[in-house]
């Protein structure tokens, strides 16, 4: 059942509805507006701030910027309301067992050092690679570029990883490998050109809803429309043909389509022959992969799986997108080649309305995994354990090649790492990773075990209640700099205001931080501009190559495609044309995809599939969303989504507590008995913390290839455990630690 006012009030606090009156607008006349872009998901959407005594009150749309035209997304609206929440962090804070909060507020100089000493502390007794890092993908491309450098540099280590590790990772490995480049393979202004749209694993209506109106201008010129994903999503309601398969077979489902182009030669010889290479393995391994095998691994009827691969293998023109739903998997890469296979397949790559891509998930969740803080990783997206690539970001360093570590653990590794006891220091940056990865118990055992662990964050996530020192950082709206789109095209982030108290900008806190540690030459910033123009001469020549871009160029042409290799360069929208792909030879390349099975399946003690995702009035681990009232009171508490047949038989009406219960955990949470999800599953939103928490049920299964975690396929069991109202919630949505012991 809804909360009520009173109740939403009583669990947020008096500021949930300080919203100004007069909407947007705020009834205040502004100083200035400034033209930026929205700090939430990848698809970056341009908006105008209002700004009245160096406050943000309000917004206008930004009609001319050319991705949504004005159009925003309810997050995006709201988004300004976060500004001067009252539980913005304005002083470092250090762990205090006597307070009654658990932290008292310290000096600067006293948190730095104290960050410092047990920086080093750690490392002389247990060696570098014993102090990790963990960063957020949302950081714009200045700090993304500078914390890879600062973990290499400054802490000497090579655990570095980023929370990007559980979003577009399996994207990004499967088009690197079969593609040669990691980036969407079309502007969105190509999908109107398409006469089929294929979505598969992307709820685009909740999590990207401006590329809605990018799918309904295809449909309008008359292209078919296919979704495939368990739920019926608001965009795929009104879909040509929807394809409601089981959690984990999309590659049985996308495997079958290939066996029905090549049984009925709906193939593009030419291409095939002229622009790629594999084929004839990649046919092997979908030989036995009909659409009747398929039906019974997914539950789609063979004729639909026959239909979608019609629609897709006799147009001349089709897009393919994909998302978290096909890559929050242990297969996630398979599944993403199982897509690249059809575009290769029917030539669908290089030409306007033809592409294979993946919708970005995070606020720059593109430009984050380009330019280094991932465990593999330098600049411009190049390889940490090349020769040739290390000695070129060393050379624009100024450091020696052996002072860049080589290869470390991805992001829950690092978790298990520290779980076992070989990772004993933490510094995490804008990563609430109890909330946001899986088997939450698991994770928070980790985080107690550590001798030492600081945060940089603007409030206080869930996560922070585990650390030991707390650096106030700095909002998406205070600091300069770029982001990248789900396109692919560079954009500017323009500052309008100051961080409130004595709150840093994040850039300026590492910086200080690399002094003390000794390191302060490699990082001599004054700005981010400086940090940009170095990040533009670091990713030259790789394959996400920034360097013709400028600031100026940006501004003037409302963004710039990457790549952009010289400054007359116009930058690249359109991938492939000429079918040139960017692998050593130029071919694109398939890659032989066998269905095989989840890592966890049901049984007759977990019966139920659960899925999990978001929701469209909330992001990630709700840090920020939860703190904004409106977005709160449209979707205040997760919900567990049960068809009416599971309901039925469990005795389950919308409202009930039910509780669910997986190899790893318990919750109890509302139903809401839907007709839009698949009998035998079952769906929990993740953005909420404590016992609300859908990442107490979820799995630490790791894809092989991406070390991606299977957040979409867990068994599970479901029982009824009482009327409305009746489950007891956690009402400040987060779990209070007991203070750690002084080291």
């Amino acid at each position: 059942m809804p909360l009520t006012e009173q109740e939403l009030v009583a669990r947020y606090g008096p500021h949930l509805n300080q919203e100004p009156p007069g909407g947007w607008n705020a009834g205040v006349e502004a100083d200035r507006e400034v033209k930026t872009h929205c700090c939430f998901c990848g698809q970056q959407c341009g908006i105008k701030l209002k700004v009245k005594d160096d406050e943000v009150v309000g917004f206008e749309p930004w009609y001319e910027f050319p991705f949504n035209q004005g159009k925003l997304c309810p997050k995006g609206v709201k988004r300004y309301l976060q500004n001067a929440h009252p539980d913005r962090l304005l002083d470092p804070l250090e762990r205090d067992p006597g307070s009654v909060d658990g932290f008292r507020t310290v000096s600067w100089d006293h948190a730095l050092d104290r960050t410092v000493n047990e920086i080093r502390r750690i490392q002389q007794a247990h060696g570098q690679d014993s102090f990790a890092m963990l960063s957020g993908v949302s950081l714009n491309n200045e700090k993304s570029y500078m914390i890879g450098k600062f973990a290499r540099l400054a802490l000497g280590t090579a655990n570095l990883d980023y929370n990007g590790r559980l979003c577009m990772v399996s994207a990004g490995v499967a088009n690197k490998k079969a593609l040669g480049i990691d980036r969407a393979s079309n502007p969105w202004s190509d999908i109107p050109l398409a006469e089929v749209v294929f979505v598969i694993g992307a709820n685009i209506a909740e999590c990207a809803p401006i590329t809605t109106s990018w799918i309904w201008r295809a449909r309008d010129n008359g292209a078919k429309l296919i979704f495939a994903d368990p739920r019926v999503t608001p965009a795929a309601r009104t879909a040509d043909l929807f394809l409601g398969l089981r959690p984990g077979t999309d590659s049985a489902l996308l495997g079958a389509m290939l066996h029905v182009l090549i049984e009925r030669d709906w193939l593009d010889h030419d291409f095939i022959d002229n622009h790629t290479t594999g084929f004839e393995a990649a046919a092997e391994a979908v030989k036995d992969h009909t659409p009747r095998w398929a039906e019974g691994v997914t539950g789609v009827p063979a004729g639909r799986i026959e239909q979608a691969a019609e629609w897709w293998g006799t147009s001349k023109t089709g897009m393919l997108l994909h998302a978290r739903g096909l890559e929050h998997h242990t297969k996630g890469v398979e599944n993403v080649w199982a897509c690249i296979n059809l575009g290769l397949a029917t030539g669908k790559y290089g030409k306007p309305g033809c592409g294979v891509t993946t919708i970005t998930g995070q606020g720059n969740g593109q430009g984050g995994r380009e330019h280094g803080h991932k465990c593999e990783q330098l600049p411009g997206n190049r390889d940490i354990t090349n020769p040739e690539h290390r000695a070129y970001v060393a050379s624009v360093w100024g450091c020696e090649v052996d002072e860049i570590p080589g290869k470390g653990l991805t992001a829950q590794e690092i978790v298990e790492a520290i779980h076992r006891g070989e990772i004993k220091g933490l510094l995490s940056i804008c990563f609430n990773p109890v909330v946001s990865l899986p088997d939450t118990r698991f994770t928070k055992e980790a985080l107690d075990k550590l001798e030492f662990y600081a945060i940089i964050d603007f409030f206080l996530p869930e996560t922070g209640f585990h650390a030991d020192i707390v650096l106030p950082g700095s909002l998406h709206e205070e600091d300069e700099g770029t982001s990248t789109s789900l396109e692919g095209r560079v954009i500017k982030l323009n500052p309008s205001k100051s961080p409130p108290g004595n709150a840093r900008l994040d850039w300026e806190i590492l910086c200080d931080l690399a002094r003390r540690l000794g390191k302060g030459k490699y990082f001599p910033y004054s700005s981010s501009r400086e940090m940009f123009d170095e990040l533009r001469v670091a990713s030259k020549g790789g394959s996400a190559d920034y360097y013709g871009i400028t600031w100026e160029r940006i501004e003037q042409e409302l963004g710039v495609f990457w790549p952009c290799p010289e400054e007359g360069h116009p930058g690249i929208r359109r991938l492939y044309e000429g079918g040139l792909f960017y692998t050593e030879d130029g071919r694109g390349r398939f890659n032989p995809v066998r269905y095989r099975p989840p890592a966890e399946v049901v049984d007759t003690d977990y019966p139920v599939w659960l899925t999990t995702g978001r929701v469209v009035s909330q992001y990630l681990s709700g840090t920020q969303t939860r703190r904004i009232g409106p977005l709160v009171a449209q979707y205040p508490e997760p919900l567990c989504e049960i068809h009416p047949n599971l309901a039925g038989r469990h005795g389950i009406e919308t409202g009930d507590q039910v509780r669910v219960t997986s190899r790893r955990g318990s919750m109890t949470l509302p139903a809401r008995v839907v007709s839009t999800i698949r009998p035998d599953t079952i769906f929990i939103p993740y953005h909420w913390a404590g016992n609300r928490a859908a990442n107490q049920l979820t799995n630490r299964a790791l894809d092989p290839l991406s070390k991606i975690p299977e957040f979409k396929v867990s068994a599970v069991r479901l029982e009824r455990v009482g009327p409305p109202g009746s489950a007891v919630i956690d009402e400040r949505e987060m779990d209070l630690v007991e203070p750690k012991e002084e080291p």
